[in-house]
Order: C-alpha cells, then sequence, then structure tokens
C-alpha cells in the first residue's frame, strides 16, 4: 500500500480564520494522512478565530496551531478536491479540480453558542466529503489492490 494520500482538500473562505479551520481540523482529525488537508483565504485574518477554536476543542479537536494562510494559485493547482465557503469568485478555476460551495454560516463576530451549530454544518459536510473521497478512491483502485 502506497504512504501517499489518496486524496487532497482545499478549503477556502475569506478570512481562513473559521470555517476553513474547522472544516480542515475535522478532515485531519478523520483521515489523518490519508488525505492531504489545507486552508486558505482570500482575505486571511492575522489569526484564527478564538470562538472557532474553543468550539473545536468542544468537540475534542484542536485547531489552535492553525494560522490564517493566503489563497494562492498554487494551492487551487495541489488539489484534488477546492471547497469553497462564501469567498465568491476570488478562488481560480482550473480543470481536474472537483469543486463545491458550501453555503456555510461566516462564525466572524458570533458567540460560542452562536458558533456551535455552524461547527455541527462543517462537521456533517466534511463527514460527506470524506465518504465521497473513499468511495471515488474505493472505484479508481485497479484490480486486486486492497
Amino acid at each position: 500500500m502506497s504512504d501517499r494520500p489518496v486524496a487532497s482538500v482545499l478549503f477556502v473562505c475569506v478570512h481562513n480564520a473559521g470555517r476553513s479551520q474547522m472544516a480542515a481540523g475535522f478532515l485531519i482529525d478523520l483521515a489523518g494522512d490519508r488525505i492531504e488537508v489545507r486552508s486558505a483565504g482570500s482575505l486571511p485574518a492575522e489569526r484564527v478565530n478564538p470562538v472557532a477554536v474553543a468550539a473545536m476543542k468542544e468537540v475534542g479537536v484542536d485547531i489552535s496551531d492553525g494560522w490564517p494562510e493566503r489563497l494562492t494559485l498554487e494551492a487551487v493547482r495541489a488539489s484534488d478536491h477546492v471547497i469553497t465557503m462564501g469567498c465568491g469568485d476570488a478562488c481560480p478555476v482550473l480543470p481536474g479540480r472537483h469543486y463545491a460551495d458550501w453555503e456555510v454560516a461566516d462564525p466572524a463576530g458570533l458567540d460560542l453558542a452562536a458558533v456551535r451549530p455552524i461547527r455541527d454544518e462543517i462537521e456533517r459536510r466534511v463527514l460527506n466529503l470524506l465518504a465521497e473521497i473513499d468511495a471515488t478512491t474505493a472505484t479508481e483502485a485497479p484490480p486486486g489492490a486492497a
């Protein structure tokens, strides 16, 4: 079996401080090294939203060491799946990538109680994405591969 990831995913939101950080945290937690995960923002913030960090800690996922990154063409090129969340047309569209736009509320400026449902929605979507990647990977496996 190869040690290479089966897929790569880029999560993009405007500030790369809340939604995309939470999505990346969930996918890293669920998939481990099987999937290469990155996140970026069209206008990155100075730090990850502390309320998003607290909401994720409640479910056992630590994103406190995350750092907002600027969206680059290279990050898109290096990704099989590009998931955008509220960044509109800022993300370049390249052939051969799977794109999805998740309509998820922005947690910026919200308290912990208001961020919990956003976190839970992101977790549901990440679980669905992981199932989709696993199903696609299984159908693309060469004959006789385990």
